[in-house]
């Protein structure tokens, strides 16, 4: 028997960056200065600046932009636990990168890890996206089942399972070209490339995943202090072990983000807190569930009025 309402922590990932993401929060708030200003210390370079000024193209590099996502999440966030109505959640949740933030919010690792993994981990499946090229093309307005049927055809993979009506697949970039063509005449309402690296969520990136096993081996981690619901076993994440596992597990695997919430649907969440750039997570919420309550804590406006009354 669950208790209800209860309340999750979710954190966007890669896409969701934006140039001048966090200057309103970091000139509005003490708490937000010292996440960048660690994030800065901890990279060697002033990730602030590419934040706040860009240029687009280097923010938008997978090397940049993954440490940048978690910093300006993790400086919301840090203002949010100073206030007087701030309480924790019952879980956290983060889609794909965002798995780091959320960890993070819960303890399990601390902000100036999380931020320097952010980076290590993009630097990697940069890499391994030089080695062997790949794509990923978002399909809307198809089934899950014959999005899989497309891509079994066409030799690639479903990376991410977002919500219903909308699945990412990656592979092979000429094998990519030849899906997107598929769900095109299956009917397909939108067939979008996306502005990735590599082909993330698999096989291709077995060298990052082998790559990061081994920093996060030199890592130190904690239990997290509630439950993060993981991307790939969309179980909860309770133990170190579980920790480690999904971190390396997540880059060849894909991301069950419509099963993850759903799961915490059934666990009793009623209210999904959006902590970071954007609102991309909300809408696929409302997606899974149209009642679901949804909150975006994402600029300086939104932090003052969960600050001022408390978001739920």
């Amino acid at each position: 028997m669950t208790h209800s309402p209860r309340v999750a922590f979710v954190f966007p990932g890669q896409g969701a960056q934006f140039v001048g993401m966090g200057k309103d929060v970091y000139d509005g708030f003490a708490g937000a200065r010292a996440v960048f200003d660690v994030a800065d210390k901890a990279l060697g370079f002033k990730l602030s600046q590419l934040c706040f000024e860009g240029p687009e193209e280097d923010l938008r590099l997978t090397v940049n932009v993954q440490p940048a996502i978690v910093t300006f999440s993790l400086a919301l966030l840090a203002v949010m636990q100073s206030g007087k109505h701030f309480l924790a959640p019952d879980f956290a949740a983060g889609h794909s990168l965002g798995e780091y933030s959320a960890l993070s919010a819960v303890g399990a690792i601390s902000a100036y890890e999380a931020i320097l993994l952010a980076r290590e981990r993009g630097r990697l499946m940069y890499q391994a996206g030089i080695n062997k090229p790949g794509a990923m093309a978002a399909i809307i307005g198809l089934a899950e089942e014959i999005v899989g049927q497309l891509a079994a055809e066409a030799g690639v993979y479903v990376a991410n399972n977002n919500c219903p009506g909308q699945i990412v697949i990656s592979g092979e970039s000429r094998r990519i070209e030849k899906a997107m063509g598929l769900a095109t005449s299956h009917g397909a309402l939108k067939v979008i490339p996306l502005q990735v690296s590599g082909a993330f969520h698999t096989h291709l990136m077995q060298p990052a995943a082998e790559g990061l096993a081994q920093i996060i081996s030199r890592v130190t981690f904690n239990a997290p202090s509630v439950p993060v619901i993981g991307n790939t076993s969309t179980k909860p994440l309770v133990s170190i072990g579980d920790v480690k596992d999904e971190l390396v597990q997540q880059l060849t695997h894909p991301v069950q983000w419509q099963k993850s919430i759903e799961y915490l649907l059934s666990q009793g969440v009623a209210t999904f807190i959006e902590i970071g750039p954007g609102k991309v997570l909300s809408g696929l919420i409302k997606r899974i569930k149209r009642d679901a309550m949804t909150v975006n804590i994402g600029d300086a406006q939104s932090l003052k009025d969960f600050m001022e009354k408390g978001a739920v």
